[in-house]
């Protein structure tokens, strides 16, 4: 398992110092609308604070308190209001309440989930959402050759975690921008819309 406090006393090779670019499209294109919103495993903060800048009310969640500590400067130097928690993502109802959040983005977080972690994590996403809530999801794909770096992912496997708790709208292609291998990784982009009843 990874050492997350450890991995953020330097900058790790995916803390790119400005939000992910197909975050940013998911707002410009208006599927990400006001309203409250949770970063599950936000790093340093780049995407939660674009994301208040665009007029959201956002908790960023990281289990590493170096990340929180500087996604919470990052805050201060900008003007921004985001509520940073150090919180295990598996966890989530320990620190917040159910049918909380209009919108979940996770960038990143779901591809270093265990088999046995996903269908707990997914749960925590499911319950904090709101009916309807929508959960953003973006990870490693299976298409990005090599075998360094995290684990991929699958749409299959996508599909599997989700369901019955979600009613997938699209898996696409997209890319991660990074610090290594180019600047660029394969990734898969998720929209998913909570199911009321499972």
């Amino acid at each position: 398992m990874y050492d997350w406090n450890e991995i953020y006393q330097s900058i790790p090779p995916w803390d790119v110092s400005y939000p992910q670019p197909a975050f940013v499209r998911l707002v410009e294109g208006g599927e990400i609308k006001p309203g409250r919103v949770l970063d599950a495993g936000c790093g340093t903060g780049e995407n939660a604070l674009m994301l208040a800048k665009n007029g959201c009310t956002v908790t960023g969640i990281d289990l590493a308190k170096g990340a929180i500590g500087r996604s919470q400067a990052k805050a201060a130097e900008r003007d921004l209001k985001v509520d940073f928690i150090v919180c295990d993502a598996l966890k989530i109802d320990e620190n917040l309440g159910a049918a909380a959040f209009d919108t979940v983005i996770d960038s990143g977080l779901f591809h270093v989930m265990t088999d046995e972690e996903r269908p707990i994590y997914v749960k925590q996403v499911h319950r904090v959402l709101k009916d309807g809530g929508k959960y953003f999801m973006m990870c490693f794909s299976d298409k990005e050759p090599g075998e360094w770096g995290p684990r991929r992912v699958s749409k299959l496997e996508i599909e599997q975690a989700l369901t019955p708790w979600f009613k997938i709208e699209y898996i696409k292609d997209a890319l991660f921008d990074t610090r290594v291998h180019g600047g660029k990784i394969k990734a898969y982009l998720v929209s998913a819309v909570k199911n009321k009843k499972v």
